[in-house]
């Protein structure tokens, strides 16, 4: 994905497919944004969007999870 590539913030990044899979699966209605761990689990999800949700806030979180998941 040229995104991920091009950030190189070393961590898998998954955009929705067009059947809205991720969408329905998470009931991401109308916009939410998302942190899924390696595990599967789901580390962050922001608000409500459009207005409702904070890039900012996932960026954090995304920096908070990488730090996490260095070892000790």
């Amino acid at each position: 994905m040229q995104c991920e590539e091009s950030l190189q913030y070393g961590i898998r990044t998954h955009v929705d497919d067009m059947d809205d899979t991720v969408s329905k699966t998470y009931a991401a209605l109308p916009t939410r944004l998302y942190l899924i761990g390696l595990d599967g689990c789901v580390t962050y999800a922001g608000g409500l969007g459009p207005w409702g949700f904070s890039p900012t806030e996932l960026g954090e979180a995304i920096e908070e999870y990488l730090e996490s998941q260095k070892s000790p």
